[in-house]
């Protein structure tokens, strides 16, 4: 047997062959977490700017489709607008349009810009198909119609149309511009088909014209020149139920019923504000009934954009009216904290039925309803879904009462920049809501700004009448209520429980009382709430020193409540009377002042003396955490001064104290009851775990590259789940 001269060196002897060099990927995504694997996604309802679209299932119901970013969301209106499809597989990119068409639903993806696009069809949450895109689209699709044989979709400056049978491209649109004007090839919004027009489609433009294209020759049939003088951009095409009729909305406020049939304007319509909206969305009424004097007669108009929230109602007879505005349908945007999102993004009035869906850009979802013999036109609430309309700053399981012990891991609270608390149902999102901060909107409108005062003064805001931003919550349910708490007699927040000014709190032994427990940006309140009322509770509890509170807490029998402040204050209030039972130190009273200044001048101390005396022992900053174990007998704190303080519970005085000062600062701290370990984050990026029956440090975690911006125990106490911003 010869050997493999390859193998052979220059002296004869063996080598082994060369190792080929490994070399990595960048563009390799990396591989998914082996710990964690996606369970579901709660809360998105509407968050983007993706119109819904709906579909009438006979005449029994419709269902509405919304985007969520990469999937659609379809909810059932019969069913309350309870969940009913979440499409897979996600889009790879995301979704710029929508349109239902029969039992299925189209999906455009992807922003153009160099990267992919593509048009997919899902038939009751799966995809079964997907639209053949033309070779050199680079423009993201912003709008979807389907009707006859064809699918179209509208760009920024081309068309494309498909057929609706085998799903192939048919050919691309181009519109040219116009002489003397450079942004008349710009589609800036509206595509619409008439009814008995065949193959024709209408599409507005930049230069507030619009152009009547037939679809199946490719040809530009006429284009519709605006009336005005300055002209704006149309933002929006609708047909009217009346034939040959089509509402067209531009940027400069004004809507123009239009007849394409011999080029005239039939009625021309501007509301009369301090502020011009535009108007990105109109809808028909189309049930007959509405306009007139007694609401009999045909001829309602909707229309609502993005710039507020609000809805306004027009009588198209005799020349056309505004007969009502349904004011803050949905929050308006707001340029605080961070930009809120909010306005409206789509209402339609469904085919034959006096209701209408609006949806929102504070992602919300929400159907609305006329009464046949109400005189206003104005609807009233029907179904709503929604959720955070800001970015989440807050959220944790909650806890379970020792009666419910099947409810583990069923509910998360969770808080946002947009002012709001929320319980969310992991087993059914029809459960979920948001706890009631009270009539916000009858206050509103009590105050004016619901009316002429919101359009005259720009500064004044909805937001202003909900709490601040939350930043801590604490939450205990064995003394919760449920839905049988008493009510509020004095209202919420008030501290007062009826008219004579008496805490009268004979039935909360019977029903319960509050169980969470928030504080508040820039707030030195920290208030409560019922979370089986979702609702605000009575009582505020102020700091001690009248700063910012900074760290809650509610004991595990959930009767009292501690709060602490950013000036180092600690205090314990009883959640059954809004009553201050304790300060942490605790004040001295005049006997033990002067017994202390005794002890301070004696010269021979008399007995042990302790450590810390009455009265010592405060935080010199703020406190990061707080925390009371089982049986009431310790309250544990820690603060930006690195130390960790234990309290005893009934006295005020500090027992023991762990002092990191000269090493760290501590962040933040969680709690773990069933073994008695408390986990702190610190500023030198570790994550510290000490048993708070010995007070010693017994793990030191390390791993973080960044700052810790929140962490927590997993569910048997093993494992420490931390998040930390090492981008």
């Amino acid at each position: 047997m010869t050997e493999d001269p390859s193998k052979i060196d220059g002296d004869g002897a063996a080598t082994s062959p060369a190792k080929r060099q490994k070399l990595s990927d960048p563009r390799r995504q990396p591989p998914p977490s082996k710990i964690f694997a996606s369970f579901r996604t709660i809360g998105l309802v509407s968050p983007t700017s993706v119109p819904f679209t709906s579909l009438p299932l006979g005449k029994t119901t419709f269902q509405i489709t919304t985007s969520v970013g990469r999937c659609l969301h379809t909810y059932d209106l019969r069913r309350n607008l309870n969940l009913v499809f979440i499409t897979r597989p996600q889009t790879p990119a995301i979704i710029t349009a929508t349109v239902a068409w029969k039992e299925r639903v189209l999906a455009a993806w992807g922003n153009g810009h160099g990267g992919k696009i593509g048009v997919w069809v899902f038939q009751r949450g799966k995809q079964n198909g997907q639209l053949e895109i033309p070779v050199g689209l680079d423009e993201s699709i912003k709008e979807l119609i389907v009707f006859g044989s064809w699918i179209v979709g509208r760009c920024s400056t081309r068309i494309e149309v498909w057929k609706s049978a085998t799903y192939e491209h048919y050919t691309t649109i181009t519109p040219t511009a116009s002489h003397g004007s450079s942004a008349a090839s710009t589609l800036s919004g509206g595509i619409c088909n008439m009814p008995t027009f065949l193959n024709k489609i209408l599409v507005g433009k930049e230069d507030g014209g619009v152009d009547i294209w037939n679809v199946s020759t490719g040809k530009l049939v006429y284009t519709i020149f605006s009336p005005n003088l300055v002209p704006g951009a149309v933002t929006s095409l609708q047909p009217t139920p009346a034939l040959s009729l089509v509402a067209v909305a531009r940027t400069d406020g004004s809507i123009t019923i239009h007849d394409i049939r011999t080029d005239t304007a039939v009625v021309e319509l501007k509301r009369r504000s301090a502020s011009t909206n535009n108007i990105t969305s109109i809808s028909f009424r189309t049930d007959g009934h509405g306009a007139g004097e007694d609401g009999q007669l045909p001829g309602i108009m909707a229309t609502a954009g993005p710039d507020d929230g609000d809805v306004t109602f027009w009588d198209l007879n005799n020349g056309g009216r505004v007969v009502g505005v349904l004011h803050s349908a949905h929050d308006p945007p707001s340029s605080t904290h961070g930009g809120i999102s909010g306005g409206i993004s789509k209402i339609e009035f469904l085919p034959g039925q006096d209701v209408m869906v609006t949806s929102g850009m504070d992602n919300a979802l929400k159907s609305w309803i006329f009464d046949a013999n109400s005189l206003s036109a104005v609807p009233r609430i029907l179904h709503s879904r929604s959720g955070h309309g800001a970015p989440v700053t807050k959220l944790a399981f909650m806890p379970t009462s020792s009666e419910d012990a099947d409810a583990t891991g069923k509910w998360i609270l969770s808080a946002g920049r947009d002012q709001s608390l929320w319980g969310w149902s992991i087993r059914k999102d029809g459960q979920s809501s948001e706890l009631s901060q009270g009539h916000i909107r009858k206050k509103a409108k009590k105050l004016g700004l619901l009316g002429k005062n919101l359009e005259l003064d720009s500064s004044i805001s909805l937001d202003d009448l909900k709490a601040p931003e939350i930043t801590c919550f604490a939450c205990s349910l064995n003394r919760d209520g449920g839905m049988g708490a008493a009510p509020s007699a004095g209202g919420i927040w008030t501290n007062v429980a009826n008219k004579k000014g008496v805490m009268d709190t004979s039935d909360n032994g019977l029903t319960g009382w509050e169980s969470i427990v928030t504080g508040h940006r820039g707030d030195k309140y920290a208030r409560t709430w019922f979370w089986g009322r979702k609702r605000a509770g009575r009582w505020v509890f102020e700091t001690g020193d009248g700063t910012e509170v900074t760290s809650v807490a509610v004991s595990s029998c959930g009767t009292f409540a501690v709060v602490a402040s950013a000036g180092g204050s600690i205090s314990m209030f009883n959640l059954q009377s809004g009553i201050l039972r304790q300060r942490f130190p605790a004040p001295l009273n005049p006997a033990q002042a002067k017994k202390l200044k005794l002890q301070q001048t004696s010269e021979e101390p008399s007995g042990d003396v302790p450590r810390f005396g009455p009265g010592e022992g405060k935080h010199r900053k703020a406190v990061t955490g707080l925390m009371v174990d089982r049986l009431n007998r310790t309250v544990i704190s820690c603060g930006l001064d690195g130390k960790i303080k234990f309290w005893d519970f009934h006295t005020g005085r500090l027992r023991d104290e762990i002092d990191w000062s000269s090493t760290t600062a501590i962040t933040g701290a969680q709690y773990y009851r069933s073994s008695a370990l408390v986990a702190l984050s610190c500023d030198d990026l570790a994550i510290r775990i000490i048993d708070i029956e010995t007070k010693k440090l017994v793990r030191e975690l390390w791993g973080c590259l960044g700052q810790i911006s929140d962490f927590t125990f997993s569910n048997d106490g093993r494992w420490i789940i931390a998040a930390s911003m090492d981008s």
